[in-house]
């Protein structure tokens, strides 16, 4: 009898502590491209880069495990819409049409909209010289959106590509196309494509973390925007940053 009593208490605090393991181990699955250098790429069937940094700093903070899942970029908001992730980690902008269908963390980079040309290609020294343009940009950016905002915006030829607008745009295929000034200024650093950036970033973007807004994706934003609070606030953000950019894209005085 003694020995069923002593079973039963082990069994039940074997039950007790099985969910405080799973809590403590909750996955997060994180969508991302696996094709936006320096955020997100692979380099000897490695995934790297700025947002796998962050989201693996998260995970630690956060007590999740954290799960990478890779796809095209245009389809990475209906993964997140189906529950196939729960979040994605690349570079998605605030927009005020996506602030009404997703709950956000608080933003982690701020950057800018920027054009970029082929190298000598001086008549477009920014944003207002691309009237009468071919403007290339990635499916499924938000750069598609600032384009048609402009007020000369039916003169511009808006062309939408899966991936290598770089190459096009060096090929001289398209006139220029429209990126982050970060991940603008790293291609033409780290890539033999002669491209050169185009003006002054023309808007303001600031991107953060996407979840689904109900009651469980507010419960995973709010574990994970107090991680990169914390993180931000112990200087991890800013050493990510630098490790990658050379500078801190991660605050609002970041250049």
């Amino acid at each position: 009898m003694t020995n069923v009593l002593h079973s039963a208490l082990l069994a039940g605090l074997i039950v007790a502590t099985v969910p405080a393991a799973q809590a403590e181990d909750a996955a997060l699955t994180v969508g991302m491209s696996g094709g936006y250098f320096p955020f997100t790429f692979v380099r000897q069937d490695v995934l790297q880069g700025f947002e796998v940094d962050v989201m693996n700093a998260v995970g630690e903070k956060a007590g999740l495990d954290i799960q990478f899942e890779t796809m095209s970029f245009s389809g990475l908001i209906g993964a997140l819409d189906a529950g196939r992730i729960d979040t994605i980690a690349n570079q998605i902008t605030i927009t005020p049409e996506r602030e009404a269908k997703f709950a956000f963390t608080e933003p982690y980079v701020i950057d800018g909209a920027q054009v970029v040309t082929r190298k000598g290609n001086d008549a477009i020294a920014g944003v207002e010289d691309l009237r009468g343009k071919i403007v290339a940009v990635n499916l499924g950016s938000n750069f598609e959106q600032l384009l048609r905002d402009l007020p000369f915006a039916d003169e511009v030829e808006i062309r939408t590509y899966e991936s290598n607008i770089e190459q096009d745009t060096a090929l001289g295929r398209v006139d220029a196309f429209v990126m982050d000034r970060v991940s603008s200024a790293q291609v033409i650093k780290e890539s033999p494509l002669p491209l050169q950036l185009a003006g002054e970033p023309f808007s303001e973007i600031r991107n953060a973390l996407p979840f689904r807004d109900d009651e469980e994706g507010r419960v995973l934003r709010d574990k994970v925007d107090a991680a990169l609070a914390t993180l931000r606030k112990d200087g991890t953000l800013s050493e990510i940053s630098e490790k990658w950019f050379g500078s801190d894209i991660t605050s609002p005085a970041a250049e």
